[in-house]
């Protein structure tokens, strides 16, 4: 529904101004000098007059090298000449991270620039041989990257029997059915013919019929055909099974499917699959423990908000921010409606705590889409940072408070109950007015604070370089799966106990919108010194609990060994 304007003190739109001289600084924009700033974007026309044009790209940071370092991958759109063949097809980046600040681009000698009309990325080592592989969901053909060992990429997706067609989106992988082999959950978006895009008036569409607040905008997704999803089951020779409408995830109803995430939402040891879908009700599966999922999106209270209304899903953030041992949901949604807040109520039951939680009303002139729970402050709460901005470019004539490029939002957690909006010190990285879209989050400088890249619509990416300064401590843990589980540790939950504060983290792909954040998970600590106990539960079933011998630092736990020298 259509909102009154929010305009900050120099009546600029709020989603493009309200910056605070003198705040302090959180993140600091490094994209020129670490070198991100030599990959460019490019998703069709700056008009923006078909739907393909318009939701963007994910991104990653995978640690492809085994050198200890995170490194980045940005995927890349492409151009309606360039599905033709009549130009050059626009280039995904991976970006070497050289340890001192800076990254290299080694796209070419790992062969992973794609070439296609790429939407989003899901890292997981699929053949358990310890290095990560890469998932790239396009318009048109998918591509799995296998890695070489030795800096290079093979593209097996069609060998593997997940290349599929269509539109596919934002990618998740994990092991839904406990044989210790990742699975790959790919959601489809609408069905869209290239050659012939939907125009008002045309093809079965009403004049008029593709409008926003009365402006004439591109068509979609309501009143598209969706895309199916599909689920893929790891037959662990290197090749896949589609077992989508066997598990009952295969979305017969044609949702509009942009994010997913496997995650165990019930702690029953299995895990369960959530679906961002646009404009239409988001799906949750639970596991049934044979091979089959149950849909119990509206039974849990996640397929809509707390008035009953499905709303336009971009992105998931996945973590416990109440600290209550339960793993909560973040999720972005459209301009003029709210980011919805989900408190995980235990057996699979959420409520949406948006307006008691303090994420409603700011969120209302912005549209989200990559989002994950971090915590920028190590203070021992997870704080909620979102990518923003608009899909239709029309928005900046007219005087709706709301912008096409638009300033990222960082919500800190209060006590675990309330979040408030960190102000965006001017010229600093909150004050970004960039078209975001993919989020991806991780500790690139292994300095004990979470970064954040952005893919940015039509332009050079954001890397945002965590430069808190304060007194509070850390611990952030790399964990290798043993012979039962997946060897990345996909699923695994980790309890992290100081004094009486218990903080849970959780290890997945995928989420945030199309993107794949820093597979180690991290705790801050706030002031504690040391770390009273480590649960780790992994997904072969196996509890362990092992002793850190101190804080702010990076360790790798092996399951069933402990931790083991980095």
């Amino acid at each position: 529904m259509a909102r009154a304007p929010v305009k900050d003190a120099l009546s600029r739109p709020i989603t493009a101004g309200g910056f605070v001289d003198g705040a302090p600084v959180v993140f600091s924009d490094i994209t020129h000098a670490a070198g991100l700033d030599r990959f460019r974007n490019k998703s069709g026309t700056p008009e923006k007059t078909t739907i393909l044009e318009t939701p963007g790209s994910g991104a990653a940071l995978l640690d492809y090298d085994n050198d200890g370092w995170l490194d980045i991958y940005l995927v890349n759109g492409s151009t309606f000449l360039a599905l033709q063949g009549k130009e050059a097809a626009p280039r995904a980046m991976l970006l070497h991270n050289n340890h001192d600040g800076t990254f290299s681009d080694v796209t070419e000698k790992a062969g992973v620039a794609n070439q296609r009309w790429g939407f989003g990325v899901a890292v997981g080592d699929y053949d358990n041989d310890g290095w990560p592989d890469m998932y790239v969901s396009n318009y048109g053909k998918n591509r799995l990257y296998h890695n070489n060992h030795d800096g290079t990429f093979t593209d097996i997706a069609d060998k593997a029997g997940v290349a599929l067609g269509g539109w596919s989106t934002g990618a998740t992988w994990g092991d839904f059915d406990h044989d210790g082999l990742l699975d790959l959950f790919v959601p489809g978006y609408v069905k869209f013919d290239a050659d012939n895009p939907p125009i008002s008036g045309k093809g079965g569409l009403p004049p008029g019929f593709c409008q926003f607040r009365g402006i004439e905008v591109m068509c979609g997704p309501r009143g598209l055909p969706g895309e199916g999803d599909h689920l893929f089951r790891n037959n662990g020779d290197g090749t896949f099974t589609d077992v989508s409408e066997k598990a009952g995830v295969s979305d017969p109803k044609g949702y509009y499917g942009l994010a997913s995430v496997f995650v165990d939402v019930d702690d029953d040891g299995w895990l369960d699959l959530l679906v961002a879908n646009d404009s239409v009700p988001k799906y949750l599966y639970r596991n049934k423990h044979d091979g089959i999922f149950e849909d119990v999106s509206y039974l849990s209270g996640f397929a809509l908000n707390d008035e009953g209304r499905a709303q336009a899903s971009m992105g998931i953030a996945v973590g416990d921010y109440n600290r209550d041992g339960k793993v909560d949901f973040y999720v972005t949604n459209f301009s003029d409606d709210y980011n919805t807040l989900y408190r995980n109520e235990g057996e699979a039951s959420f409520s949406d705590v948006s307006f008691q939680g303090g994420v409603a009303n700011l969120t209302i002139p912005f549209l989200g889409w990559g989002t994950g729970f971090l915590d920028y402050d190590n203070d021992g709460l997870p704080d909620v940072f979102v990518a923003n901005g608009h899909v239709y470019p029309g928005v900046d004539r007219q005087d709706w408070g709301t912008t096409w490029a638009q300033r990222p939002l960082l919500l800190r957690n209060l006590n675990g109950v309330k979040f408030e909006e960190v102000p965006p010190a001017t010229n600093s990285g909150l004050a970004d007015v960039v078209c975001a879209r993919g989020a991806a989050f991780g500790d690139l400088f292994n300095d004990g604070h979470i970064d954040v890249v952005l893919n940015v619509m039509d332009g050079p990416p954001v890397l945002l370089r965590n430069v808190v300064k304060n007194s509070n401590h850390w611990l952030t843990l790399k964990l290798v799966g043993g012979p039962k589980s997946p060897r990345d540790a996909i699923g695994t939950k980790v309890f992290v106990t100081t004094g009486n504060v218990r903080q849970r983290a959780d290890v997945f792909s995928g989420g945030s919108y199309a993107s794949t954040s820093d597979p180690r998970v991290h705790f801050g600590l706030g002031v504690a010194e040391k770390v009273d106990k480590v649960e780790i539960l992994w997904p072969s079933g196996a509890k362990q609990e092992v002793r850190v011998p101190a804080v702010d630092q990076i360790l790798t736990v092996v399951e069933g060994k402990g931790i083991v020298a980095p």
